[in-house]
């Protein structure tokens, strides 16, 4: 039987100016942006979950959303249109100008940075189209654009010596003081077995999505929400969680991003009578519409029968890349063939490749301002883990990457600014301090309940998969609600069977489970209540968008209660809602 006593011994104390949570794009962009304004006078302490290039942004595939044809006839206004289209009308239009008009100058930066962008035969970048994009604007290298712009941005940090890299630590709570103030975080450094309190001045979190709720994803496992529920259970707001977007072209059945640029360069969707069913549900676009409205069309088609019997129960219908080409397919697309052979055995030049509607991105996140900035002064949030009211109801390909390059670069200095005027370090809160400790190294491990937290955990995908998926409606999510607050009365009961310090997975997985299954409360609480259709909330039951009662953004707040709902109006500066039409 551990005791308190016995988990301090692991107790360390690190201090930094500030803490970077999560190294993906986001986090990568914002230490270089505190590097290069502050240079070796602010002291960083860059935290993540996995080894530092190994974040889940090198997953990113397709490209970069950006203006760099404004010759050839592209705008800022015509990207900023489109977003605000695509997001069904819920992005926030002062943040969709902010973007459109910093997204050049990230692409720009990188370029000058040594990011190998594909080019066109002039030299150019080379850009290619994107669906929801009315001009081809998706900066690309090949079809493994995130995992370039990773290592650029590591590899340019590398010039710097102001930063400390705490690999493969898992972060449990944010500290705060009586007075509601920021102080530091702890968590567990999973190689060493220690449990660290890290004292800092501010903090950045950019800790990506929680698409693992879901079992068929594109996610990598180690993404679940962590930073999320960090801030959720400090007292910040989640917002919009109920938007979950699903991609309309996962391979089955293991879920793997079969990215939107196999339709940018020419790919075709069809049904099992050979179809090219995109033309009954966007005839001017085709496979070119925006996400919400091709996952729609693609569940449509399987309920009514026009798809293919898959593995798993899933059923699917056909990418087809055929007619594009070996020299297309092997200079555009890749990565796309390799994966297709490796997991699949099959060759897209001459096989069609199995789909499905995939759960791929949260439009919803940490509430920040159009800064960055969240309730807790201090604290910003950048990337997936934000919602700065960009992407609304439905984000488009390829702005989510360029949106990390930009929020990162404006929390960085932002971040910067605040380190500057050199704000005084807050007293730890050792009682909380002690809380933290001995709810992770005694209690936890102490456990001796029946129930699987592995059988939980999945449980809770199936119930999220068939209960809150592409389309959804208010007998499923109730039913859907109730199995999840019954998944977190049986987590009381379950056993962490690793009772060791040093790498215990088995306590990460209850953690993480742990925060999977508040996170699914919020987003199922804040899908229940939304009574309308709009971008990836789709519900047959309210298969309308309601603009006068439901043009607001959803606010979510934690209590002992369960999740607190408000509402908050959206910023409309240029465009009113309109039917959308692709």
């Amino acid at each position: 039987m551990k005791t308190l006593h016995d988990a301090r011994q692991y107790l360390e104390v690190c201090t930094h100016d500030i803490l970077i949570l999560g190294t993906g794009l986001a986090g990568l962009r914002a230490a270089l942006e505190i590097a290069r304004k502050s240079g070796d006078s602010v002291n960083m302490g860059l935290l993540s979950k996995v080894q530092i290039q190994r974040p889940h942004s090198v997953c990113a595939e397709g490209g970069s959303a950006a203006v760099l044809r404004e010759d050839e006839g592209d705008s800022l206004d015509l990207h900023a249109w489109d977003t605000v289209k695509g997001s069904d009308f819920l992005a926030d239009q002062d943040v969709v100008d902010r973007f459109v008009e910093a997204c050049p100058q990230e692409i720009l930066l990188l370029d000058h940075w040594g990011m190998p962008w594909s080019r066109r035969e002039d030299g150019r970048i080379l850009q290619r189209p994107f669906g929801g994009h009315t001009f081809n604007r998706a900066t690309m290298a090949a079809d493994k654009t995130g995992f370039f712009e990773v290592q650029t941005l590591y590899d340019t940090l590398m010039k710097y010596r102001n930063y400390s890299r705490y690999d493969e630590f898992f972060a449990t709570s944010i500290l705060l003081t009586d007075d509601g103030d920021f102080a530091g975080l702890a968590g567990i450094d999973m190689v060493r077995g220690k449990f660290i309190v890290f004292r800092a001045k501010a903090m950045i979190i950019a800790t990506g999505g929680f698409g693992t709720l879901y079992g068929f994803t594109t996610y990598s496992q180690t993404v679940t929400g962590d930073g999320h529920m960090l801030a959720y259970k400090a007292g910040l707001n989640l917002e919009d969680p109920e938007f979950l977007q699903f991609h309309p072209t996962g391979l089955v059945p293991s879920g793997i991003l079969m990215t939107e640029a196999c339709r940018g360069e020419g790919g075709y969707l069809k049904n099992n009578k050979g179809e090219r069913f995109m033309e009954r549900y966007a005839p001017q676009r085709m496979e070119l519409g925006p996400r919400d409205i091709i996952s729609r069309a693609e569940m449509t088609e399987l309920l009514e029968d026009r798809g293919f019997d898959g593995p798993k129960g899933y059923s699917y219908l056909h990418l087809d890349l055929t007619h594009l080409g070996a020299d297309r397919i092997n200079s555009k697309l890749p990565l796309i063939r390799e994966v297709c052979m490796k997991f699949n055995g099959i060759d897209p030049i001459t096989d069609s490749i199995p789909i499905r509607p995939v759960a791929h991105y949260s439009m919803g996140g940490i509430e920040g301002d159009i800064n960055g900035a969240t309730s807790l002064p201090g604290v910003w949030v950048a990337g997936e883990a934000a919602c700065h009211s960009l992407h609304g109801a439905n984000r488009l390909g390829t702005n989510s990457t360029t949106e990390c390059l930009v929020w990162g670069g404006i929390v960085g200095g932002e971040a910067a600014s605040y380190l500057a005027d050199n704000p005084p370090f807050a007293e730890l809160p050792q009682d909380r301090v002690d809380d933290e400790l001995n709810r992770l190294f005694v209690e936890m491990l102490n456990r001796k309940g029946s129930e699987d937290q592995y059988g939980i955990r999945q449980e809770l995908r199936n119930a999220m998969d068939k209960h809150v998926g592409v389309y959804r409606d208010g007998n499923g999510l109730k039913t859907g609600l109730a199995q999840v607050r019954e998944l977190k009365d049986r987590y009381r009961e379950i056993t962490v069977a690793d009772k060791g310090f040093i790498y215990n997975s088995n306590l990460i997985n209850a953690l993480e489970t742990e925060n999977l299954l508040d996170l699914a409360e919020a987003a199922v609480t804040a899908a229940l209540a939304r009574e309308e259709s709009r971008g990836a909330h789709a519900r047959t039951d309210f298969p309308d968008r309601d603009d006068e009662k439901w043009l607001n953004h959803t606010l979510v707040r934690h209590s002992p209660e369960g999740p607190l709902l408000s509402y908050k109006p959206v910023k409309i500066t240029k465009w009113k809602p309109v039917e959308r039409k692709y």
